[in-house]
């Protein structure tokens, strides 16, 4: 997976929530070589980077092509997302499609200890 380029963020004085939604998430199911739909939403508290959202359109359509478990895709993004853009807070829900009559929500966060933050 490609890299998600980030910009400064200009308001460090106070906190505020971003919400992205991807509507339109595709990957490969490793079992049946199907392809697999979700919607990823991002919710994010930003620290001193703000992710850019053409880097991010472009880094979920890289997952096109890639054959993993909806855990481990969500996981993924999560830490990607993290070392990109270090937030403060963030949430990634991973809400697939039903597939074979199965709908998988796959929901993972983390939150930057205060202790962690550089100066």
């Amino acid at each position: 997976m490609g890299l998600i380029d980030t910009f400064q963020n200009k308001n460090t004085k106070r906190d505020y929530e971003i919400e992205i939604s991807c509507p339109e998430f595709t990957s490969i199911c490793p079992k049946t070589g199907q392809p697999d739909f979700a919607t990823i939403h991002i919710k994010y508290i930003p620290d001193r980077k703000c992710v850019e959202l053409k880097s991010l359109k472009l880094y979920f359509q890289s997952y096109r092509n890639v054959g993993e478990f909806h855990e481990n895709v969500t996981n993924k993004i999560l830490d990607d997302f993290i070392k990109s853009c270090s937030p403060k807070k963030v949430s990634i829900i991973g809400d697939f499609n039903v597939r074979g009559g199965v709908k998988t929500i796959v929901k993972v966060e983390h939150k930057k200890s205060k202790n962690k933050r550089k100066t």
